[in-house]
Formats: C-alpha cells, sequence, structure tokens
C-alpha cells in the first residue's frame, strides 16, 4: 500500500465545505461509540447499519457520502477493537478505553463520492457536502493510475492548508545490493545513535532549535483576545511552527533508517519501552524530541522492503556489560566512557552498548542473521521486527 499526498488549491467556500464534511464525520464516529456504550453485544457490522439510521434522523448527515459515513463508523470501531486486544492480551496499566473526539482533522471516502479528472491534476467530489471539484498541487502522475487501484481518498485539515491522500494499492521491490556488513545500533540523547563500529549520527534536537521561536509565538497567543481574528492567526502561526518541527522529526528518521538499510545486512537494535522513559521528567521531551518510535517505524519498513533482518534485543546490561570480556561494570548515566577494570579495555558507552546489542542479535539467530529474524508485516500492514528474549525489560536508561 502506498500512500501519495498533494496539497488541495480550492476556494474558501470549498474549504469550508471540508470542514463541514469532517464534522460530520466526527459527529458520526461519536455516535457510534455512545451505541456501543450504551447497548451491549455491538459488532462492527451493526455500527456500518446505523450510519444509515443516523443519516435518515439528521439532515447534514446524508449529505455526506454513504460510504464516508461507514468509513467514520470503522474509526469508532477501531478504537473499539483495539481496547478488546488490550484487555484480552492483559496489556499492564491503562486498557485504552474509547474516548469521544472533539478535534477530527480528516474526512475518508472508500470508492465511490470522488472522480479523478482524467489529466490525473484535478479531484471532484459528487456528494451533498459541496466540495466540488480541487485541483491537486504535486509532483506524482496519478493519470497512469488505473482507478482500482486506488483504494480510499482522505481529505485532511493542516496548519498550513488542506491536503488529499490516495491509498494505492502496490507492491514496492526493491533489490538489496549485500554489503556483508552487520551492526547493532545504541539509541540516545547525546547522539542519536552509535552503531558497533563506532559512527554516530548526531542528535538533531529539532524541538530544543525551535523552542526559542515556539515560546515566543506562545506569548503572542496568550496575550491575544479569546475569539477575535487576532487570536485565530496567532493559533494558525503557533501550529505551523509546530508542524514544521513534526515534519523535521519524520524527515530525518526517514532518512537515517534508509542510510542504514542500504548499507547493512543485518542491524540489532534495543526494544525500548518509550511510554515508560518518558515518565521521567527531566528527560521527557528531549526523548519525545528524538522520535526514537519514528525511527524505529522506518526501519522495519525499509528492512522489509530490502528483505534483510532487523532485530529486537532487550536492553538490559546492554551498557552496563564489557563488550570485550562480559564483565559487568556499573556505572551512573553521567558516566559516558567504559572503562573495565578486567581487560582494560576503553570505550565510549554507547559504542560498548552497540556492541553488545550486536552480540546478543547473534546469540539469538546465529551468525548468518536469516529465518527467523526476517521482519515481517503484522496484522495492521506495519512491520514488526524479530525480537529476541521473551520481554524487554523497561529500565533501559536514556543516554
Amino acid at each position: 500500500m502506498l500512500i501519495y499526498e498533494y496539497k488541495l488549491d480550492g476556494t474558501q467556500a470549498q474549504y469550508r465545505a471540508i470542514d463541514e464534511a469532517i464534522r460530520v464525520t466526527q459527529f458520526i464516529r461519536n455516535k457510534c461509540l455512545r451505541l456501543w456504550m450504551d447497548t451491549r453485544g455491538i459488532n462492527r457490522n451493526d455500527l456500518q447499519c446505523f450510519c444509515s439510521e443516523l443519516a435518515k434522523a439528521y439532515d447534514f448527515a446524508i449529505l455526506l457520502n454513504s460510504q464516508a459515513r461507514q468509513a467514520a463508523a470503522d474509526r469508532a470501531w477501531v478504537a473499539i477493537s483495539r481496547f478488546y486486544d488490550n484487555c484480552r492480551n492483559q496489556k499492564p496499566g491503562k486498557k485504552g478505553y474509547p474516548q469521544f473526539q472533539h478535534d477530527c482533522r480528516s474526512v475518508e471516502y472508500k470508492q465511490t463520492g470522488w472522480r479523478l479528472e482524467p489529466d490525473g491534476r484535478h479531484l471532484t467530489f459528487t456528494d451533498g457536502c459541496g466540495i466540488g471539484r480541487l485541483r491537486l498541487i504535486g509532483s506524482r502522475d496519478l493519470a497512469t493510475r488505473p482507478l482500482p487501484a486506488i483504494n480510499r481518498v482522505r481529505l485532511i485539515r493542516r496548519a498550513d492548508g488542506y491536503y488529499a491522500q490516495f491509498a494505492i494499492q502496490a507492491e514496492r521491490h526493491i533489490e538489496h545490493v549485500p554489503t556483508g556488513t552487520h551492526t547493532g545500533i545504541d539509541l540516545g540523547l547525546k547522539a542519536f545513535l552509535t552503531d558497533a563500529e563506532g559512527n554516530t549520527v548526531a542528535n538533531p534536537r529539532h524541538l530544543r532549535k525551535a523552542e526559542r521561536k515556539l515560546k515566543r509565538l506562545h506569548r503572542r497567543l496568550s496575550r491575544t483576545q479569546k475569539k477575535s481574528q487576532q487570536r485565530k492567526k496567532a493559533r494558525k502561526k503557533l501550529a505551523k511552527g509546530y508542524l514544521k518541527v513534526q515534519r523535521q522529526r519524520e524527515d530525518f528518521a526517514r532518512k537515517t533508517a534508509n542510510a542504514l538499510i542500504t548499507s547493512h545486512d543485518l542491524i540489532a537494535y534495543e526494544h525500548l519501552r518509550i511510554a515508560n522513559l518518558v515518565k521521567n521528567r527531566k528527560l521527557a521531551k528531549s526523548i519525545s524530541d528524538a522520535a526514537w518510535g519514528r525511527f524505529i517505524g522506518w526501519l522495519n519498513y525499509y528492512a522489509a522492503l530490502h528483505h534483510i533482518p532487523v532485530i529486537a534485543v532487550e536492553p538490559a546490561f546492554t551498557s552496563q556489560d564489557c563488550s570485550a570480556c562480559g564483565a559487568r561494570v556499573k556505572k551512573s548515566l553521567s558516566v559516558r566512557t567504559h572503562i573495565c577494570p578486567s581487560c582494560g579495555v576503553v570505550l565510549d558507552r554507547d559504542h560498548n552498548g552497540a556492541r553488545n546489542i550486536l552480540a546478543k542479535a547473534y546469540r539469538t539467530v546465529g551468525q548468518t542473521g536469516t529465518g527467523e529474524a526476517q521482519a515481517t508485516p503484522n496484522a495492521s500492514g506495519q512491520n514488526a521486527s524479530t525480537r529476541s528474549g521473551r520481554k524487554a525489560r523497561t529500565g533501559k536508561r536514556a543516554g
């Protein structure tokens, strides 16, 4: 599945129509969630049928395409099924009970309610919301794509405008050029990552660099009067600032992951519980700014495309154990150099950890790194790497 994204060029009236379609989507999702809360034994099919009842009861709901209403009901069922899965799997802590949505920003159409023009540069919506014909701004050519290959169309509202996403049924084929090199990577805050050879990638710290500007925009917003036009403008500028940081993180994660995958035949990393790590008040902002989760997600994605193994190992004692002799050398987080009193080896803390991570991966799957270590797609369509050991520890240090 490929996602093509285009910016939309339309009039203010068309943008207001998109906003109205998004509000209807949020209304239907919340109504379906309320039905599930009030009625015992509701399943996905019941929510789909409930959409037609809502269309008859509310004049504004019938304006939205029928399949778009069903897609809104599917969003409610995704939240419900995730809650059921967490309860069934006895997930520790909160199980994620479904909540009502208050800030929906997208509407999704399936196979009907829209039409792609023959030139591939214009998109027309034919339902009763009155969105009409919009121009697509982007470099990818959709004119050569057959319509059955486009599964869904999603309209998204962001701080800098409106976008259209096309979900296209396609398979990417990438032939990996073997390099004969394996590595382990240690994620940190001083350096974003350190590999088993001692090479490092600097931590970009996108949020930290933009923090001064964002604080100024926050102050400007707080000085404006509520419900005024100046406040709307200040909110929009602040949202654009955070959107830029988000895109910088995404771009860095993708490029770094792709560079690692293309230059190695096996990669091992620590299976970190980031949700637990961010509970540290002193390091929470820095950990979130590093965006390790996005990086690991793209690492698994590119590994599946290149058909190379990516192995997640337990993080326990990877920084404490000596990578040369195996002796355990206790050290606090502030100690950045590993000095082994047994064998005398001196290494950077993260370099020593990366070597231990690679050694753990070898002990799990052997020197070849094939077979069970191959990354495979999971039920949600994302790629999950092989995890060594039965359960990952949560006490991994952040640096």
